[in-house]
């Protein structure tokens, strides 16, 4: 909200901090999503004494699949809320009309890769999710191939290595280029302290570690920090290395969620956790409606703009929780991506025909 203008740029005349905080600062919160993935990818995955290619594919298709098609949905309506818009809201934020093959990127998770102009805010991060569930899958394949050649070493043991030295080259190599801030690669650090938290968390919980093992297990982490922030030192890299900690050494109870169960915010915490994946997805279309509308009869109205905000976010919390209940939570199936990737395709030929020239 704080991103995309214009209700930001007048509520920023009165709160400039704020907005400059949010704009600056808020996005640090993609490391705890990155290294919280990775957490909970290795919880699914690292149970897999192997990985045949065939179940590898099956994997990554069944991940495609619950990513592609609410994406698909929601891609459908903002493409539509835009050229809606369009003839009265001159903004930057507003993506050109798209052509077939810029759809087609967005239907294969590839338009940055292509270096084309998104659709809607955020996909590149589902594109880069889907990069890192793959690239876990592959090493995890990988593992299964030198186990079948050496079985000298555990399957534990080499998974670790591998992710680790994924991991310290991304911080150490990848992570220092911004030119490849479109690929897996780039974030593979934040997604790989995820992977190497769950791995030291069960190490803990299934061993009986001597004070020494302990030491060294936390040097270690401290010994891959502190060589990437001498080669960079970067903000968003303390607060993925934050998070790891966080994960390696909270209590058991945190994870059961008694206190939780116990709150009377269960039900909504439970809610908004269903239904986070469809508001990502449906808030930028639902901003630029309402940042129209504002603009059109409030430009410069600091209360509207403030209130115009606030009741996006509610708006995207509505939609998102509709998107979720007709779409996400419906079984992932090659059907229902026909379907919503239908729903795109004549989205996108219904702007093309309204705004040919574009």
């Amino acid at each position: 909200m704080a991103f995309y203008g214009p209700m930001s740029d007048v509520v920023a005349t009165a709160w400039p901090a704020v907005v400059r905080w949010l704009y600056d600062h808020g996005r640090y919160a993609v490391q705890l999503f990155l290294v919280c993935a990775g957490f909970l990818t290795a919880n699914h995955l690292a149970r897999l004494e192997s990985l045949a290619l065939k179940d590898a594919f099956k994997l990554v298709g069944n991940r495609y699949l619950r990513l592609a098609i609410p994406l698909l949905a929601a891609l459908s309506f903002t493409v539509l809320i835009t050229e809606w818009v369009r003839p009265d809201f001159d903004h930057a934020s507003l993506s050109a009309t798209p052509d077939w093959g810029q759809a087609l990127a967005h239907m294969l998770l590839l338009q940055h890769l292509l270096d084309m102009e998104a659709l809607s805010a955020g996909i590149w991060y589902v594109a880069i999710d889907f990069q890192l569930y793959a690239m876990t899958l592959l090493s995890l394949w990988v593992v299964s191939l030198c186990r079948s050649a050496q079985a000298r070493y555990s399957v534990r043991a080499m998974r670790l290595v591998l992710w680790c030295l994924l991991t310290c080259a991304s911080w150490w190599w990848w992570n220092l280029d911004t030119a490849l801030d479109d690929h897996g690669v780039y974030f593979f650090g934040a997604y790989g302290l995820g992977l190497l938290a769950w791995e030291a968390r069960s190490w803990l919980s299934h061993n009986a570690p001597t004070a020494q093992q302990k030491w060294a297990l936390w040097l270690g982490l401290l010994l891959l920090w502190g060589v990437a922030w001498w080669l960079g030192p970067r903000g968003r890299m303390a607060v993925a290395f934050g998070i790891t900690a966080l994960l390696v050494a909270a209590p058991v109870r945190w994870f059961l969620g008694d206190a939780l169960s116990q709150s009377p915010w269960r039900r909504g915490v439970a809610w908004l956790s269903g239904v986070s994946y469809s508001v990502f997805l449906m808030h930028f279309g639902v901003s630029l409606a309402i940042s129209a509308w504002i603009t059109w009869a409030w430009p410069d109205v600091l209360w509207a703009n403030a209130m115009g905000m606030l009741l996006a976010l509610l708006v995207s919390l509505g939609f998102g929780g509709m998107l979720y209940r007709f779409v996400e939570r419906q079984a992932p199936t090659w059907w229902h991506w026909w379907l919503w990737a239908g729903f795109f395709k004549a989205s996108v030929a219904l702007t093309v025909l309204t705004n040919p020239v574009g």
